[in-house]
């Protein structure tokens, strides 16, 4: 086992070189926001679709549109507004006279890496006209469906529920996201830094790309051959059945009335991948019980819904989650 383990590390760290590279290149965008930029690389390693959730003016639609510009791939950004209908997303079958026939026009959700810019603007029937393309990677126009080229991922900014004009996402949809990353203001120093870059008529930069969509599939044979011990997969059961039965742990049985839903088999496929993928960013062949809390937040912080008693005691998903995993027994 131990030269099983020293093999996949030797193999990480020859993989993972790109990373560095990529954050370098973003790095000269971005100021600050290490804990975006590392998300959001998670999601592209780990096959699975981020929403970034923040005020106005923090960068996330910047980050992801550098990501983009790091990777040799096919971009596309949707800005997301109440008038945009299904076809605007996906496409449709346009009519042509000359011929009495109709023809696919393939709409923008066709690319590599999608932008899903203000994706809690647009009403409920764009939104669900993603879910296809998000879980099954197709999309059906007319009678026809057409496969999304690989890697495929949606990387969707929303301002907070509260802001005005905005609709709720449905569950069903943000459950498809593996990480919900909430975008917080920069620190003094960084903010400083951004005024010293930004403030100026001409804020353009010259990111190079690093990688190609062949290296991401490449890169993500390897995160699947990343190791996970036996005592980590039952950690991260622990950690989502606290979710459901917080009854059958110590300390976290009062949790019980402030959980109306638990997480869902998902969340226990999308924290080990995710874990793994975090582990591939740091340069280990191995997942820690630190790269499962790490990345844990964010992949369960959208799949718990609270009651009722909860909202009143002001108590958020992310108060529960951070109990859980300060109660539940570290391997």
């Amino acid at each position: 086992m131990e030269t099983g383990i020293t093999a996949i590390n030797e193999k990480v760290k020859q993989e993972s070189g790109f990373v560095n590279r990529i954050r370098e290149e973003i790095e000269k965008v971005i100021v600050g926001q290490k804990y975006l930029i590392e998300r959001l690389l998670v999601g592209v390693l780990a096959n699975g679709h981020v929403l970034l959730e923040g005020v106005p003016g923090l960068a996330k639609t910047m980050s992801v549109k550098t990501l983009s510009d790091a990777v040799q791939t096919k971009f596309q950004r949707l800005q997301f507004t109440p008038d945009l209908l299904p076809a605007d997303l996906i496409g449709t079958l346009v009519f042509h006279p000359k011929d009495g026939a109709f023809v696919t026009k393939k709409g923008p959700i066709f690319a590599n890496i999608i932008l899903a810019d203000e994706i809690n603007r647009a009403p409920a029937k764009v939104q669900s006209a993603l879910l296809e393309a998000m879980q099954e990677k197709q999309v059906t126009i007319g009678q026809e469906t057409f496969p999304l080229d690989e890697p495929f991922l949606v990387l969707a900014t929303q301002n907070p529920i509260e802001q005005e004009g905005t609709y709720p996402l449905p569950e069903a949809q943000v459950d498809r996201f593996m990480l919900k990353v909430k975008v917080g203001y920069p620190t003094r120093e960084d903010e400083r830094q951004i005024m010293d870059r930004m403030a100026s008529t001409n804020t353009n930069a010259d990111v190079q790309p690093v990688i190609s969509p062949e290296d991401i599939v490449s890169a993500r044979t390897v995160v699947d051959e990343i190791y996970l011990d036996e005592k980590i997969k039952n950690y991260i059961i622990d950690l989502v059945f606290a979710t459901r039965e917080p009854e059958s742990y110590q300390n976290i049985s009062d949790l019980k009335r402030l959980i109306e839903y638990g997480a869902s088999p998902r969340a226990t496929i999308f924290l080990a991948v995710a874990a793994k993928a975090y582990a591939f960013i740091q340069g280990r062949g191995y997942v820690t019980p630190q790269d499962v809390k790490s990345i844990g937040m964010d992949v369960l912080r959208h799949r718990i819904i609270i009651t009722y008693e909860a909202e009143a005691e002001e108590m958020t998903p992310e108060d529960i989650v951070s109990k859980i995993f300060d109660e539940v027994e570290v391997p």
